[in-house]
């Protein structure tokens, strides 16, 4: 599944790439420039906009109820049955691309001694060179990404329909997607 998130929502996009789903996010883009981009990579629109959401008809979008970045993302790992296919810190954060594992060996010489002689195993980006590596925010982060991914988050379908103006058809509920 493929995202493309409006500027009001950074930290929702953050957190998607955070569990792996590959998220275009803009702060400073037009909203005809996320459409053309929407359409041109076969992404899903998310967004709190209502104009830009009518503005997106005809694409796969979903309208971002809260304002609370934690409803934000079970209502989307929800309307898109996204729990079981979450692969948490396997995107870089900056370039959205998928990280590759790389040996201890390899990580020597782009790793302080301290991080190489402490850190279990290493990942580098191919489009930027940064590495990663489970460090000391990884447990905090591992147990917040547990909840999140436990989580349901409490159908309110009846209200996501009225504000979007429209009922999901058949096909929608059969596939468990909620968005327009």
């Amino acid at each position: 599944m493929r995202f493309i998130v409006d500027c009001m929502l950074g930290k929702l996009a953050k957190w998607l790439k955070i569990l792996g789903f590959d998220t275009v996010y803009l702060n400073r883009a037009e909203d005809s420039e996320l459409l053309i981009l929407a359409r041109r990579e076969k992404r899903v629109l998310l967004t709190k906009d209502q104009e830009l959401l009518q503005a997106a008809a005809g694409l796969p979008r979903l309208f971002i109820e809260s304002d609370d970045w934690p409803e934000q993302l079970a209502q989307v790992l929800d309307a898109f049955r996204l729990r079981d296919r979450a692969k948490p810190h396997s995107r870089c954060l900056l370039c959205n691309v998928e990280l590759k594992r790389i040996s201890k060996r390899m990580a020597k010489n782009l790793v302080t001694p301290f991080v190489f002689e402490r850190a279990p195993s290493f990942a580098i980006c191919p489009s930027c060179g940064r590495v990663f590596w489970p460090g000391s925010h990884y447990e905090d982060m591992d147990l917040k990404i547990a909840r999140i991914l436990r989580k349901k988050s409490t159908p309110r379908k009846e209200t996501r329909d009225r504000r979007r103006g429209t009922k999901p058809s058949e096909d929608d509920n059969q596939n468990g997607s909620s968005f327009v």
